[in-house]
């Protein structure tokens, strides 16, 4: 009889440190959460004048993620793709905006109209370096422009180690580092969500 009550002792003694745990891990992940939240996105240039964008990571369970982002869920299940199975979810918003100043040509457009010849002067404008180019045309009542733009967006996850003296273990948080290829391109807006089981 000893040995069963001692057995039954030690296995609540078991689950009683599991639950505390699991309880602690929960705890220091919301708090994590709550600091992500509430810090902004920090910038810095690097030596080649390139702007990187840091931002820390979300880590939520699989229900809160269909909770807090159920356009995302929706749109995860539409591609096919099991909630259970996600790994992570990033967005990145970026805004491209730039001064461009072109030369203006005139160019001699000929219409032809019941043997009428008529002379009209367009006006066309043309602008572009690597990442953006800039075409368009001034009429007399209206202006037609077509802009296209170029961006590749390079994203970084890595963990912070937790530090004491100078010994570092564990994972204090996750960050990732996004950089934009185009120098026009301004990241207004990052996320980056790791589904934690």
């Amino acid at each position: 009889m000893r040995k069963y009550l001692f057995l039954y002792a030690l296995a609540v003694t078991a689950l009683l440190v599991a639950g505390y745990r699991r309880h602690r891990a929960d705890t220091r992940r919301l708090r994590e959460n709550l600091q992500t939240l509430t810090c902004d996105l920090t910038r810095y240039r690097t030596q080649l004048d390139e702007e990187i964008v840091s931002s820390r990571t979300l880590r939520l369970r699989c229900t809160e993620f269909e909770r807090l982002h159920a356009e995302d869920a929706d749109r995860i299940r539409r591609l096919g793709i099991r909630l259970r199975r996600l790994e992570a979810s990033a967005r990145t918003v970026a805004a491209t905006s730039l001064d461009a100043r072109a030369p203006l040509r005139d160019t001699v457009v000929r219409c032809i109209r019941d043997t009428v010849v008529r002379h009209d002067t367009v006006r066309l404008f043309r602008w572009r370096d690597r990442w953006v180019a800039v075409e368009g045309r001034l009429t007399a009542d209206s202006v037609v422009c077509r802009v296209e733009s170029v961006d590749t967006l390079h994203q970084i996850v890595h963990r912070i180690p937790r530090r004491f003296l100078f010994i570092r273990w564990g994972t204090k948080a996750l960050r990732q580092e996004i950089r934009s290829a185009n120098p026009h391109t301004r990241i207004v807006h990052a996320e980056y969500v790791k589904i934690e089981r």
